[in-house]
Formats: C-alpha cells, sequence, structure tokens
C-alpha cells in the first residue's frame, strides 16, 4: 500500500510538471489579465489616473447603465402593459390548443375546459377597457398574468403534451395570438416600446440593443440555413468535395478580406447587389448609408462566412445517422418529413446543441466585421453599429477609460454566461447522445 502510494504521487507530480509550462505561459497571458481586469473594473482607471487609479465600487457598472434622459413612462408601466398582452396571448393560445385537442378526442373535462374557455372569452371582452384604464391602476394586470399562471396546473393534461409535441405550431399560435391582440387592441406602451425608446439615451445601452439584434438575425438563419446546406450536400452524389470545399473557405478566409469583399459588394454606386437588384427592376437600395441595414448587412456577410463551417457539423452529423432508422422507417411507410422530424432531428440534437453554443458566444463578439465593413465608424450614424466588443474598444482605445471598458467587458461575459449555462440546462432533457 505504501509502495503504491509513493508510486501514485510520483505520476501525479510528474503530470503536474508536465503542464507546468503550459500552466505557466496562461498564467502571465490569460489568467492574469483577465483577473486584473476584473479588479480594475472597479477603479476610474483612465490616462487622468494611468498610475494611480481610484477605487470607485460599482461606478462603472452603474455608469454603464445610466440614461442621458429620462424615458417618457415608467419601466413599472411598461411591465404592466406587456404583462396584460403576453397573459391574454398564453391563454388563447392553450384555448385553440384545447379546441383542437376536444375536437380530435371528443373527451370533455368540464373544470379544465370551462375554466380555460371562460378565462379566454373574458380576456377578449375585457382586453379593450383593461388596456384603456391600466394607467390608473397598473396592478390590475396581476389578474391576467394570475389567469395565466394557474394554466400551469393543468400540464399534466393531453392537450398539453400536444402542445410540447408541437412545438413549431405552438410558437406560431403565441406570435399570431399576440400580434393580433396588438392590432385589435393597440397601445404605445410596452417593455419593447420602453426599451426601444431608450436605446438612444445611452451608448452601452445602444451596444446591447444592435448586439441582441444582431444574435437574433444571425443565429437562427445561420443554424437553419447550414443545416440546409448539410442536408443537400449529403443528399448529392458527385462533385461533393468541391462543393464542401467551396462552402468552407469562406470560414478559413480572413475576417478583414471578407470584410472588403462585401464592402463592395454592398456599394450603393458600383455595387454587385444592387446591379443584381437593378436587372430584375428592384430598387436599390444604400446599403452602408442607412441605419436601418446596418445590422442586417453586418448579419448577411457573418451568415455568408459561418455557414461553411456549420454545415459541415451537421454534415458529418448526418453521416454518422445508421441507416437502418431509416430503412425500419422506409418499412413502416413514413415519410421524408417524418423520417427528418423524428430521424434526423432528434439524432442530430448533439451537433445543433454544439452550433448553437459556438454562434452564440460568437455572434456577441461580433466587432472586426463593423470596424472594416464602416471603415473604422460603428455604423454610417447614429451608433447603429455600435456593438458591445465595438464600444469596449472605442472606450479602452478611444477615450482612455480602461476601468469602465473593463466594466463592460464583464457585463459582455456574464451575459454570455448566462445564456450558455441556459442552453446547457436546457440540452439536458433534449439532447440525445447516441
Amino acid at each position: 500500500m505504501k509502495q503504491y502510494s509513493r508510486k501514485q504521487l510520483r505520476e501525479t507530480v510528474s503530470g503536474y510538471l508536465f503542464v507546468l509550462p503550459a500552466l505557466v505561459v496562461m498564467s502571465i497571458f490569460v489568467f492574469w489579465p483577465v483577473g486584473y481586469s476584473f479588479y480594475l473594473s472597479f477603479f476610474n482607471w483612465n490616462y487622468a489616473h494611468l498610475k494611480s487609479p481610484q477605487f470607485i465600487g460599482f461606478g462603472n457598472y452603474v455608469q454603464l447603465f445610466q440614461l442621458d434622459s429620462p424615458p417618457p413612462y415608467s419601466f413599472l408601466k411598461a411591465l404592466a402593459y406587456s404583462v396584460v398582452y403576453i397573459s391574454i396571448t398564453i391563454i388563447l393560445t392553450y384555448a385553440v390548443f384545447l379546441l383542437v385537442h376536444l375536437l380530435k378526442e371528443k373527451k370533455v373535462k368540464t373544470l379544465e375546459t370551462s375554466y380555460i374557455f371562460g378565462a379566454a372569452a373574458l380576456s377578449i371582452f375585457f382586453a379593450k377597457t383593461t388596456i384603456q384604464h391600466l394607467d390608473k391602476n397598473l396592478y390590475i394586470s396581476l389578474i391576467f398574468l394570475i389567469a395565466a399562471v394557474i394554466l400551469f396546473f393543468f400540464k399534466t393534461s393531453p392537450f398539453v403534451s400536444s402542445m410540447k409535441e408541437h412545438w413549431g405550431l405552438t410558437l406560431l399560435s403565441l406570435t399570431a395570438s399576440y400580434l393580433f391582440l396588438r392590432y385589435a387592441f393597440p397601445s404605445p406602451y410596452g417593455v419593447y416600446q420602453w426599451l426601444n425608446i431608450i436605446k438612444d439615451n445611452g451608448d452601452f445601452i445602444k451596444s446591447l440593443w444592435n448586439t441582441a439584434y444582431y444574435v437574433i438575425l444571425y443565429v437562427p438563419i445561420n443554424i437553419f440555413l447550414s443545416l440546409l446546406v448539410a442536408l443537400l450536400l449529403n443528399r448529392l452524389k458527385l462533385f461533393k468535395a468541391i462543393l464542401r470545399t467551396s462552402y468552407f473557405m469562406p470560414f478559413v478566409t480572413s475576417i478583414v478580406a471578407i470584410s472588403l469583399v462585401w464592402q463592395w459588394i454592398y456599394n450603393d454606386q458600383f455595387g454587385l447587389l444592387n446591379y443584381m437588384l437593378s436587372i430584375f427592376g428592384l430598387p436599390t437600395q444604400a446599403w452602408l448609408k442607412n441605419e436601418v441595414w446596418t445590422i442586417p448587412t453586418i448579419a448577411v456577410m457573418s451568415i455568408w462566412k459561418t455557414i461553411g463551417y456549420n454545415a459541415i457539423i451537421f454534415l458529418a452529423g448526418l453521416q454518422s445517422i445508421d441507416k437502418f432508422y431509416y430503412e425500419a422507417a422506409d418499412i413502416d411507410g413514413a415519410t421524408d418529413t417524418q423520417k427528418f422530424f423524428y430521424i434526423t432531428w432528434p439524432l442530430l440534437s448533439p451537433m445543433t446543441f454544439f452550433v448553437l453554443i459556438v454562434s452564440v458566444i460568437g455572434a456577441f463578439k461580433v466587432f472586426t466585421q463593423v470596424y472594416v465593413l464602416y471603415q473604422g465608424v460603428p455604423g454610417p450614424y447614429n451608433n447603429s453599429g455600435l456593438t458591445i466588443v465595438y464600444y469596449i474598444f472605442n472606450e479602452f482605445y478611444g477615450d482612455q477609460q480602461m476601468g469602465l471598458a473593463s466594466a463592460a467587458a464583464y457585463v459582455l461575459f456574464g451575459i454570455i454566461l448566462v445564456f450558455t449555462l441556459i442552453q446547457f440546462r436546457a440540452s439536458r432533457k433534449r439532447v440525445e447522445y447516441t
């Protein structure tokens, strides 16, 4: 036993000695800068206080979220209006799925049916009056919230299982119900409207808004198109290697070179995109001079660059699926759509999870595309291309506010960490490793 312990200790020490050089290098160039920047985020560290930074606690973090001017109405008011709309949306969606379930199964649970249909009818009936008088008493919205929350007591019902199974239809129903309510009972108040107002009241808030907009555009479209390309490549018999290489080439190409190429493509006078639009008789656009197109132009270019990498990941997953699954499905008479949703898509969940994690993290770190495409400025005007990383760059190198830049970097780290943890938590029941 003693001899075994000495041998184990010797092996352990030898292992640590092997990794010691890497640990030393990482400590000098990674761990120490990361830890020291977090320490400096609590100091007023700028060009004037370079040698003697002043401790200000959470002052930098507070300054990031300070508004240049107060919003026209409070966030509580915006939240109350959104609670009403969202609660009624949930109730209507439950009612729609319950109606479909009743028509399909012809089984009625009196308490459940009367509550959901009654809540839906009363919500629609009182929606207009509630929205009109919500200014007088914001807490009326809690009634609708409680009514929506009570629906979760019916989570064991068969129709709720149908909602989970047909999550695409559920999402479509939620979206349609919400848009219907906003159109039928219009109101200028809501959380989105409030955020849309304050986004121009602070540079960091503007950068959060632009980055969120970019992530929402880039991530789902990128994953969808990558999967589509992978499915097409998997079906091809000829020139498969050439097409794989052509799709993968943009990923290994310098982002600076790609940005310069797309700068020419987006040119409003000599650009290829406007030339193609003019051929089909469509109106041309000033893609790089209109703030409306700033984030979409960056997203399109980024999707074009990374779609090949994600497609290769999906293609590797497709080729690892055993063919006997599809053979069994053919024997049962399954259609191509059924085989995709019940075989291909579930078995691609590990690849989807990986691509989702990498895409979200990469999307939050967007910087070079904006810097090169707009020639060193965050968009044509009104900071329309100001992302979080661009804000950190400006504060550090432009305004010499190193403490504020460090605080912004750790806010970005916190956002990415939260999203990553949520994705890991959600993947426990949905990712299937075979």
